[in-house]
């Protein structure tokens, strides 16, 4: 039998949230969601009320402050998976029942994982050495890419990664588009860009662009809750989806 049968959501962001139940109703629909809380108070009033769950998952932001304050608050017996936009909480959240520590948008698969990460490690007293190995090598600042050398005529041609405006994707070739209205062909798909893109700098804002905050010069609310840019040097206005606008709005607003 699993040990995980209930689950709080610590979760400001009503995308999010719905992301979340979701995901959890797709890999787990057994279990049961005992609430969900939008702030560090009502977490905090929640916890000290109510039976511990099994699991809780963190968001690291909520409405009135960082959810580590819970733990000041109330003793917190149950482990933790943490969620968040940005990494740089992460070698806090490890002292604090930490089982994962996952980046928005949460993702299935990682999302699965952690969860069978929990109900391994509710097996064990302590964490295997392994896992905390593994823990911690996720807690190491990742590098991205700064540029790229590309094929030239009969040489190599140097391009930083800050002049290139948006990347474009057409009939399976990638395409730089610089800031200098030059285009050039870059071997990598959009897939792979994205990974290898700092994200604080680029957004994947459908399938055929990722842009980079500079080149935005205008954003425009489009209907059916999508959003219409315009970008330097874009050869057409592009088109964010309802599902992506509200995480869009929240890089470009960082």
């Amino acid at each position: 039998m699993s040990a995980l049968r209930n689950i709080l959501i610590l979760e400001d962001e009503k995308l999010n949230s719905e992301r979340l139940l979701r995901l959890l109703s797709q890999i787990r629909p057994d279990v049961k969601i005992t609430g969900i809380m939008s702030s560090v108070a009502k977490a905090a009033d929640w916890l000290s009320e109510n039976e511990c769950p099994d699991l809780i998952l963190m968001d690291v932001q909520l409405a009135d402050g960082l959810s580590f304050e819970v733990f000041n608050r109330v003793e917190v017996k149950c482990p933790v998976i943490f969620t968040t936009a940005y990494d740089e909480y992460a070698v806090k959240a490890f002292k604090y029942n930490s089982v994962d520590y996952l980046l928005k948008p949460i993702d299935k698969d990682e999302l699965e994982t952690a969860l069978a990460k929990f109900e391994q490690t509710a097996k064990a007293p302590q964490l295997s050495h392994d896992f905390m190995e593994g823990l911690l090598a996720k807690m190491q600042p990742k590098e991205y890419r700064t540029r790229f050398l590309l094929p030239y005529r009969d040489a190599y041609r140097k391009i930083n990664v800050e002049d290139i405006a948006f990347f474009y994707s057409h009939l399976n070739i990638s395409y730089a588009y610089l800031f200098t209205n030059e285009k050039v062909v870059v071997p990598q798909t959009l897939e792979a860009l994205e990974q290898e893109l700092e994200p604080r700098n680029f957004f994947r804002v459908n399938r055929q662009y990722i842009v980079q905050a500079n080149s935005i010069e205008q954003v425009q609310n489009y209907f059916n809750g999508k959003l219409k840019l315009k970008i330097k040097n874009a050869p057409e206005e592009v088109i964010v989806s309802r599902t992506k606008a509200p995480l869009f709005k929240e890089w470009l607003d960082y």
